[in-house]
Parts: structure tokens; C-alpha cells; sequence
């Protein structure tokens, strides 16, 4: 079973005003998971004063490593009752957060309309050791910033998404062992004189809105105008449009601009490194557990390289399967 969930701002003026009509024929809604229901807020509690003071959030002083599997993946739909996979299975289909903008790691093909790239494999691959069955998924559509609320909500079951481990994340997301390594590099125009980001002091930089990229950016002692937008695709238009100067991501992400636009290149030193890996929540250790054991069976066999070559083999030098890390 396969399904996708677009969430994009196309129509929000008459979304709304349906959604207003609702409220008032509707005084009340409750639904389970994938019902669509419309479920009222909580009504804020009399205030009893001065507020207490918040407590500040720990420093974030490195990345924690992963949780170990537990084991050899078991068949497919022979799970312990009453764990997330066995969940997932009772459901019927995988529920995973994806791009359908990232050429060569999560697009659409417009032959086929169908998701494809090295992180829709990746997708298929847990989908198949769950169910035996790598087409029993829903794909559901999440722009940057909103990946992390989509598990804390319950809204996806996993993010496969070149979402980057950061100790920031780790605070309401348990990510899996990193299956690929990037850096994050530049693309320009090819009628540009620009080599490095040097060449780009006090000029735009685009890059998404809630990525790693744009702290990188903002740290740079270049006094760069940083602007971002809900997508590196939305960079790309601004890009295209003369509004900025250069887009900032992972060389993977700009490796598949520059095919789609021969009229831009990838320039630049690496900026950072980033890890890449399967977000869950932190209340699904098991999950966590059996994607970790789903990464291992792929980087044992080969089928996690041989998907990063296939996507990623025009990039000099290639990306490889990042080796995995236990805490535990």
C-alpha cells in the first residue's frame, strides 16, 4: 500500500475559512492516528500569578551515539505484541516523512509520479523487513523545518529525510546510526567568479529555513545577508532569479541542482560534515533498535553502497555508508 501526504502552503485562505465553517458546526472532534479529525486545544488554565521561571536547556556539548540492535532482524511481521513495529504492522504500511524535492535523494520522477532516490530506498528497505513487502509505505511530504515536530506529534513513524544528527535534535529525537556522511559546500552560477564562499562576503546565501547550514553560515566571519527559505528548491528559484548570490546545503542535495541546471556548479571547500540518520521518536526504542539492525543487514550486503552509488556516483569523491556508533 503506498500513499503520499503533501504539506505545502498552496491553499491556506480557504483551508481556513473551511476550517472555520467546521468550527462552528463542529463543537468537538477526536480521531486516532491517520483519521484526519480536527482535535480542539486544551483551554488555558486561570492564571495563578507570576509565571515560574523556565528552566534553561542543557548545553549541547556533542551527538550521542545510537542504540545497539538487539539482535539478528527477525522475519518480517514477527514481532514482540504490544512494541512499535508490531504497531506498525497491525496498522498495514510504514508511515515515513520524505522530500519529494531533493533530486537524487527524495523526488518525484515525472515519468512515473513516483518517489524515488537514496533516501526513498532506504524507506523501502525498513518497509520490506517489516512487512516483507517494500511498497506497503506512506509517504508523507515535510518540509525542513517541520521534520522534528512530525515525530514529536506522532505524525510519522520515521524520517528519512538527509536529516543531520545534532545534539539539538537529539533532545526530542532518537536518531538511528548514520547511513551517509556529507559536506556542505556552495552552488553558484557557472557566469559567476566565485570558487570559495570567501568570494561571497556581504552578499546573499540562501539556505533552508531550520537546517544545520544556516548556524554554519551565520558563524562565518564574512558578514554574509544569510536568507532562508522552507526548501533548498525555493533557494534555487531565488537563485535562478538573481534575488541571491549562492545556496548553501550538503553536496549531495546541490549535486542533484547542478544536474538539473547545467547553468549552476558546486564550488567551495566543505564548511562541515554532516551525519545523516533515520529520525524516530525517543518513546520507540525498539524502532530504533530495528532500524539500527535494517542499516547493519544493508551495510553487510552492500545494497546500502550500491544505492549511494547509484544516486550519488557523479560526486568526487562518492558517498559511502558512515560506520555505525552504539552507546550501549
Amino acid at each position: 500500500m503506498s500513499g503520499v501526504q503533501v504539506r505545502r502552503p498552496l491553499v491556506y485562505l480557504g483551508v481556513g475559512c473551511v476550517l472555520a465553517l467546521l468550527s462552528l458546526l463542529v463543537p468537538g472532534s477526536a480521531g486516532g492516528f491517520g483519521t484526519g479529525a480536527v482535535v480542539a486545544a486544551d483551554p488555558e488554565p486561570a492564571s495563578t500569578g507570576a509565571a515560574p521561571p523556565l528552566t534553561p536547556a542543557p548545553r549541547c556539548t556533542g551527538t550521542r551515539d545510537s542504540l545497539r540492535p538487539t539482535g539478528p532482524l527477525p522475519a518480517p511481521g514477527a514481532f514482540p505484541a504490544g512494541g512499535a513495529m508490531a504497531a506498525i504492522v497491525a496498522r498495514g504500511r510504514l508511515v515515513a516523512g520524505v522530500d519529494q524535492g531533493k533530486y537524487l535523494a527524495g523526488y518525484r520522477n515525472p515519468a512515473t509520479g513516483d518517489l524515488q532516490g537514496a533516501d526513498i530506498d532506504l524507506v523501502r528497505q525498513i518497509a520490506s523487513a517489516l512487512f516483507g513487502d517494500p511498497a506497503k509505505v506512506q509517504f508523507v511530504v515535510l518540509d525542513i523545518a517541520d521534520r522534528a515536530a512530525a515525530i514529536e506529534r506522532g505524525q510519522v513513524d520515521v524520517v528519512v529525510d538527509q536529516f543531520t544528527v545534532t545534539c539539538a535534535r537529539q533532545r526530542t529525537v532518537e536518531f538511528s546510526t548514520a547511513y551517509m556522511t556529507a559536506a556542505q559546500r556552495i552552488l553558484v552560477p557557472v557566469s559567476v567568479n566565485v570558487r570559495e564562499v570567501d568570494d561571497l562576503a556581504g552578499q546573499r546565501v540562501c539556505t533552508s529555513r531550520g537546517s544545520t547550514t544556516e548556524d554554519v553560515l551565520r558563524a562565518l566571519p564574512l558578514h554574509l545577508d544569510v536568507v532562508t527559505l522552507p526548501g533548498i528548491p525555493d533557494c534555487v528559484v531565488a537563485l535562478q532569479q538573481g534575488r541571491v548570490a549562492a545556496v548553501s546545503s550538503d553536496d549531495v542535495i546541490l549535486a542533484g541542482l547542478a544536474a538539473q541546471d547545467p547553468q549552476t556548479r558546486v564550488v567551495g571547500r566543505a564548511l562541515d560534515q554532516a551525519r545523516y540518520g533515520v529520525g524516530m521518536s525517543p518513546r520507540a526504542p525498539d524502532l530504533v533498535r530495528f532500524v539500527n539492525a535494517v542499516l547493519e543487514r544493508a551495510r553487510a550486503d552492500g545494497s546500502l553502497a550500491a544505492s549511494q552509488q547509484r544516486w550519488y556516483g557523479s560526486l568526487d569523491p562518492a558517498p559511502r555508508p558512515a560506520p555505525a556508533r552504539y552507546r550501549d
